[in-house]
């Protein structure tokens, strides 16, 4: 496809100064003013460097165009021509497009569009900071930019994993209406005084691990995670249970999927495991079991509130009211036996 030549976009302070700062490129900028200042690099964790953020907004209906345009300043090798393009439809939240001109894809950019009105649920700025603390730890791939409505990034090797893989241990190592509002205000209170006896650690969580966001790489035969636009400190006990809610699907959701006991306790033996380098106890897996299935309660609480929000202004063709009744109706049926359970002695 041809593209006609245009002049160079607009940079934020990550790179130029004396034009208005981008909202999303904060992260770097206190490292910049360091360093010119001669401040030495204090210890600690490696920190994460600026990236260019650039002062356009893509049309989330018409993505090509605005991703060409950010193509000729990140890949200027690239012919337009030569450029191909490939749309990955299984987000609800954003719209992503992978560009690439070699079959392989080995270097491939990816630009994703955040969905209309979602930083009502979704902290940009944030989202960025980790995804560059992340990248600094090794745990992310590249980032590339960040523009007025997204960001590029690294297309990373391997496939998105379906409900079924992730049931798979070699990978551990509508019939409801909406409650009324009385209701929900009453299991929120109950949420937060039942959940917060739990003395479950607060630790850095990605709180958004449903299949699509774990990559299996198998020739190299490890999974990594992606998308940390809802990653922040959180319970231990909301991520892991949040991600067992995910085995049952997001398009076609089926809690027949949701892991068995053992199957719970196989995979949790396996995280704690690889938490505390030793052996653990039963007593230590049944605990983090029980905690598991209670915060998993907050998680479809969680969901069920941002697809109502999402229902209001997503302009994402997928039916978001249908999908915070299902998950509002497997919160008050799992609700009494997962009440049910006591926390080893």
């Amino acid at each position: 496809m041809a593209v006609p030549p245009s002049a160079s976009l607009p940079c934020s302070p990550c790179y130029l100064r004396g034009r208005a700062p981008c909202p999303q490129c904060s992260w770097g900028m206190e490292e910049k003013a360091a360093a010119s200042a001669g401040c030495r690099e204090p210890p600690g964790p490696p920190r994460a460097a600026a990236v260019p953020c650039f002062a356009v907004s893509v049309d989330p209906d018409d993505i090509l165009p605005g991703a060409l345009s950010l193509i000729r300043e990140l890949r200027p090798r690239w012919k337009p021509e030569q450029v191909r393009t490939k749309r990955f439809t299984d987000g609800i939240t954003n719209k992503l497009v992978a560009c690439y001109v070699e079959e392989d894809m080995k270097d491939c950019m990816l630009v994703r569009v955040y969905g209309e009105r979602t930083e009502l649920l979704v902290d940009r700025e944030n989202e960025v900071r980790n995804f560059q603390l992340l990248r600094a730890h090794g745990c992310a791939p590249k980032l590339y930019c960040t523009f007025q409505n997204g960001l590029c990034y690294e297309y990373m090797q391997g496939v998105a994993l379906e409900p079924e893989h992730i049931r798979e241990p070699r990978l551990f190592s509508l019939s409801a209406d909406v409650p009324k509002v009385e209701v929900l205000e009453r299991e929120l209170a109950w949420l937060k005084e039942h959940l917060s006896q739990l003395n479950s650690p607060v630790v850095f969580c990605h709180n958004d691990l449903l299949c699509k966001n774990i990559i299996y790489d198998s020739a190299k035969g490890h999974v990594q995670f992606i998308d940390y636009e809802y990653t922040g400190y959180n319970y231990q006990a909301f991520d892991i249970g949040n991600h067992f809610n995910e085995f049952a699907g997001v398009n076609e959701v089926d809690y027949c999927r949701y892991p068995a006991r053992e199957t719970q306790l196989q995979w949790l033996r396996f995280y704690l495991q690889a938490q505390k380098g030793t052996a653990v106890t039963p007593w230590e897996v049944e605990r983090l079991y029980v905690q598991v299935n209670k915060f998993a309660l907050a998680s479809h609480f969680f969901w069920a509130l941002w697809a109502l929000i999402q229902n209001q202004y997503s302009t994402i063709n997928f039916d978001f009211l249908r999908y915070a009744v299902i998950r509002f109706n497997q919160y008050f049926k799992v609700k009494p036996q997962v009440s049910a359970l006591e926390m080893p002695k």
